[in-house]
């Protein structure tokens, strides 16, 4: 299985492929997507969703694994974050992937075993895991990396939670509001 994972966010949006292979876990590839802050919202949120789907495209994952957004303070990032994770969302729906979400505890959980270990020891663990020599960085594509390993670490268990895919007739349909 290969799995796509998305950290999202407007600025800096994390990916990281991992597959698994015998006896573990191999990094496909993993970046961070960036879209100039001086730019229009609406500009940044397509260059978002274009580089996405070209992303998606190249790298054709069985499921793509997102960040569910939950936040506690800070509306401003909030709603960036919350506006990047639609455009993931729906980019991998419309190209017709699986698609999960975990929230940033579940991550941790999967693995580091604790639900709130620090940035550094989820490098640290990711690093371990895929067999890299040195923690992914920036963070952001070592936690697109995390939510890989989570997905994979869920579905061997058979605990994953995969929304049903997306017909195209489905998103083709016309909306309309009730009278």
């Amino acid at each position: 299985m290969f799995v796509l994972g998305i950290d999202p966010g407007l600025s800096r949006c994390g990916y990281g492929c991992v597959a698994r292979r015998p006896g573990g876990f191999r990094a496909i590839a993993a970046g961070v997507l960036t879209t100039p802050a001086g730019d229009p919202l609406p500009n940044r949120l397509a260059a978002l969703r274009a580089d996405l789907v070209a992303l998606m495209e190249e790298l054709r994952p069985d499921v793509v694994a997102v960040e569910r957004i939950f936040f506690r303070s800070n509306a401003k990032t909030a709603m960036s974050v919350a506006q990047a994770s639609g455009v993931a969302l729906l980019s991998a729906v419309e190209q017709g992937h699986a698609v999960v979400e975990y929230t940033a505890a579940e991550v941790k959980l999967a693995v580091t075993g604790y639900g709130n270990a620090s940035k550094e020891q989820v490098q640290q663990m990711v690093a371990r895991l895929v067999g890299l020599a040195e923690p992914p960085s920036p963070p952001d594509a070592a936690d697109a990396l995390a939510l890989g390993l989570c997905h994979l670490s869920a579905s061997s268990l058979g605990q994953a939670r995969v929304a049903g895919r997306v017909s195209p007739a489905q998103l083709e349909r016309p909306w309309r509001l009730s009278p």
